[in-house]
């Protein structure tokens, strides 16, 4: 027996786990209808970007309505957001949950507690629609849910030991997780050979509060690099809306062109790598016609970039956990929207590309030089030294030095870099795009002002 089925042998054990069978599991992925992967449905619709809205509820009969006003309203990816317990690996409290939640018929969860309901039970709902599943989780160790997930049929699985902590933990020790998600990695590898490969997928807005391109796309390319190095065959790096068009632009072309450059890299060009872009991952305006517009604007960036998937949001975003009306609405709108725009002229910004280039470059450089002997102690050591800074992390390990705040045309600038190792050429660009209208003393209320961009 491998180490790595021993491991997994092991995390299946749990309490709350029916009989978990490898070899059945084995068989049914090997046999899965290939339209349940999202890695041949991207082939299958190359140039059409695929629409995906969040979605969970805790009860099996809940969700499985969910996706039945999903299909009807056109989706392409169906999600799976897990609840929170489940998330923090606090199985015990989601069970409780779940049979309050079919008890009483009020959600007492804010997704979908697979580990309780179980990948038998979760398979009949996923084989049923037969539509591509993403996981959506937010887990620092996910281990056992990843496995439960593709006996599920579930073959899109997103987070990272970066996009997974830093923006959603305070005291997870980051070491861990990257060991973690490399177990995660080899799994995902392994069920790649019976069929079509698991996609894995990063998540790019990370804090979305003011994260600049540069940040958002050397973390992409760090995940992305780590699962390759694995053996995963098919990667989508992702980015959200900025508030900016014409930087939203360049960053896709950016991310595009370093994540193939970094894949060739280390030897894995053969890996497929898809782009999703977010809606906006901000605060919302509580108007839902501003709403409205907010949606529409990032359908028509999305298409501009040629984006391969895009995760939508609703105009319901101010008010809570939006209905699975409000999110059938929105999958409908964003398909009416994308129609429409087809053959658009391509937008290039040569000045902003290289730039933005050049400090992904200088970011990685310093990363490779760290003196770790693997990549992810590289990319941890560059975490803890604050190589790599995101804004607004609540996590002890994140520097929390580099400060961003908007230019006048509402693109995210570098206003000081902290350890962030750009050049000074490069520092000197971002500089001279603020027009040195900003001081010391008011920059917190610049700064106040640009995360309510939208509102």
């Amino acid at each position: 027996m491998s180490l790595l089925q021993r491991d997994r042998e092991i995390i299946v054990s749990n309490e709350y786990v029916d009989n978990f069978d490898f070899a059945e599991i084995e068989e049914f992925v090997k046999g899965a209808s290939k339209e349940l992967f999202i890695s041949h449905k991207f082939k299958q619709n190359k140039g059409k970007t695929l629409v995906q809205p969040r979605g969970g509820f805790p009860t099996y009969e809940k969700m499985f309505s969910l996706y039945e006003d999903f299909t009807k309203a056109g989706v392409d990816v169906l999600p799976l957001t897990i609840d929170s317990h489940t998330r923090l690996n606090d199985y015990g409290s989601s069970a409780k949950m779940l049979r309050l939640s079919e008890e009483t018929e009020t959600d007492m969860l804010n997704g979908y507690p697979l580990i309780n309901h179980g990948y038998r039970t979760t398979r009949k709902m996923m084989t049923h629609f037969n539509t591509p599943v993403s996981l959506r989780h937010g887990t620092p160790d996910a281990r056992l849910l990843i496995d439960m997930a593709i006996a599920s049929g579930i073959f899109e699985i997103e987070g990272g030991p970066i996009t997974y902590i830093l923006p959603y933990s305070k005291n997870f020790p980051q070491d861990k997780a990257f060991l973690y998600w490399k177990h995660v990695e080899k799994v995902c590898a392994k069920y790649s050979t019976l069929n079509e490969p698991i996609n894995r997928e990063s998540f790019g807005p990370l804090t979305a509060t003011l994260v600049h391109p540069a940040i958002a796309i050397v973390i992409q390319i760090a995940e992305m690099m780590l699962s390759l190095e694995e053996g995963v065959k098919s990667f989508s790096v992702s980015f959200s809306q900025s508030g900016s068009v014409n930087q939203d632009i360049v960053t896709s072309a950016v991310l595009r062109k370093l994540s193939a450059k970094y894949a060739k890299q280390i030897g894995c060009e053969d890996a497929t790598i898809n782009l999703v872009y977010h809606q906006w991952m901000g605060a919302f305006p509580r108007n839902k016609n501003f709403s409205e517009s907010l949606i529409n604007t990032s359908t028509v960036v999305a298409a501009m970039v040629g984006a391969d998937k895009i995760i939508t949001k609703t105009r319901a975003e101010s008010f809570g956990i939006p209905t699975k009306e409000d999110n059938a609405r929105s999958v409908a709108n964003v398909q009416y929207t994308l129609n429409m725009l087809k053959g658009l002229p391509v937008v290039i910004d040569e000045e902003e590309e290289e730039n933005l280039t050049n400090e992904v470059n200088e970011i990685f450089e310093a990363i490779f030089n760290d003196s770790a002997d693997t990549l992810w102690r590289k990319v941890f050591n560059s975490i803890k030294n604050g190589i790599i800074d995101v804004p607004f992390s609540p996590h002890i390990i994140n520097n929390n030095e580099l400060i961003t705040v908007r230019d006048k045309n509402s693109n995210i600038r570098i206003y000081e870099k902290g350890k962030v190792p750009i050049s000074e050429k490069s520092f000197k660009y971002e500089k001279s795009k603020l027009e040195s209208k900003l001081n010391k003393d008011d920059i917190v209320n610049e700064i106040i002002k640009d995360i309510g961009v939208m509102l």
